[in-house]
């Protein structure tokens, strides 16, 4: 049987991981979705007026599809992040995006493609970033007096982890994302690129290398029901696997949400089988490249109204409580049952720019 590339990194805990989830003595009682966009008009060249004919897609549709869909267990619509890539600032988009936040339909975190990185530039880039989103825009928020984001790594490189060096280069980035407001980190799944992390299907808390060698989400300790902070930075991953039937040969399930991988019923069903729990909680990270061409028609014009509708069957048939979730919302579930907070609940609706 032909395996997906470097499936030698992620294969055995996957199989282990999928063998313990079989053989545990009580159903998941709640289930966390969020939608994570590597959202990237300018991408590929584009000049900036496709990006805003992307982004006015998104705008016309978006909310729309938010309204339609099933509510969840506590009567919020469903939610949408954002991943904004920093080299790709332009105030008119963020300005546009801020609008569906305004709604309360979305959220906007932190993306960043880069190359070749120093320590002092990739602080000021990050630092100058978040102060734009939250002064200029209304966006992200405070926690602690500091102003926190959620992060995606560009080309998948987080910590440096490709082994050719490329599209980073900056060893120490878990520690430098900690110290910069980094609430977690939601890059994983990256298979089947070399930079996928041996820690599969869990939230788990990593350390950077005390070398500073890359990759130190290599491994981790897991989080569970009162376990607390076990690191420095929190990894939030979404669903990753083997998928059959399809084809003759097993097909990579990641999570992703694409043109030419739309949701099914069958992979709403794998997700649920497979994505990260803790205690009686079961949280779902999809991703996308949601202002891509080929993926803008497949998503609004049907993929994610059946996409929800799908997601909120499976989870009725398991018995199960849905609770739609922006990266924020998803990180405060989290935050909750680590703390061991009583009572875990839906976070409130995504707040204002007035609010925040």
């Amino acid at each position: 049987m032909n395996l997906p590339r470097h499936a030698e990194i992620w294969l055995f805990p996957y199989l282990k991981d999928r063998l313990r989830k079989s053989v545990r003595s009580t159903k998941p009682k709640r289930a966390w979705v969020t939608i994570t966009d590597h959202y990237e008009p300018l991408g590929m060249g584009a000049s900036v007026e496709t990006a805003l004919g992307r982004l006015a897609r998104w705008r016309d549709r978006w909310p729309s599809i938010a309204d339609d869909a099933p509510r969840d267990a506590a009567g919020q619509r469903p939610q949408y992040s954002f991943f904004y890539p920093q080299e790709e600032y332009r105030r008119d988009i963020l300005d546009g995006i801020a609008e569906m936040v305004r709604l309360g339909v979305g959220d906007v975190e932190v993306h960043l493609h880069h190359d070749i990185e120093q320590g002092p530039s990739f602080i000021l880039k990050v630092t100058e970033y978040c102060q734009r989103l939250a002064g200029d825009h209304g966006l992200l928020r405070q926690q602690d007096g500091r102003t926190v984001f959620g992060f995606i790594h560009g080309n998948w490189a987080l910590d440096n982890s490709r082994p050719d060096g490329r599209w980073c280069g900056l060893n120490g980035e878990i520690a430098l994302l900690r110290d910069l407001g980094c609430y977690a980190d939601f890059t994983m799944p990256s298979a089947p690129s070399a930079t996928q992390g041996r820690v599969v299907n869990q939230i788990y808390w990593c350390t950077n290398n005390p070398d500073n060698r890359p990759k130190s989400f290599d491994h981790g300790i897991e989080a569970t029901v009162g376990g607390g902070r076990q690191g420095d930075l929190l990894m939030i991953t979404g669903p990753l696997g083997l998928r059959f039937g399809e084809r003759p040969m097993p097909r990579l399930e990641t999570g992703e949400i694409a043109g030419y991988d739309m949701p099914t019923p069958s992979r709403v069903r794998q997700w649920f089988d497979i994505a990260p729990t803790i205690g009686d909680d079961i949280f779902l990270k999809l991703f996308t490249h949601g202002a891509q061409d080929r993926n803008i028609e497949p998503l609004l014009n049907g993929g994610l109204d059946n996409l929800f509708r799908w997601l909120a069957e499976e989870a009725d048939q398991r018995g199960i409580e849905v609770h739609w979730a922006t990266a924020w919302q998803i990180y405060q579930a989290v935050e909750g049952l680590i703390l061991d907070h009583k009572n875990v609940s839906a976070p409130a609706v995504c707040v204002t720019e007035a609010s925040r």
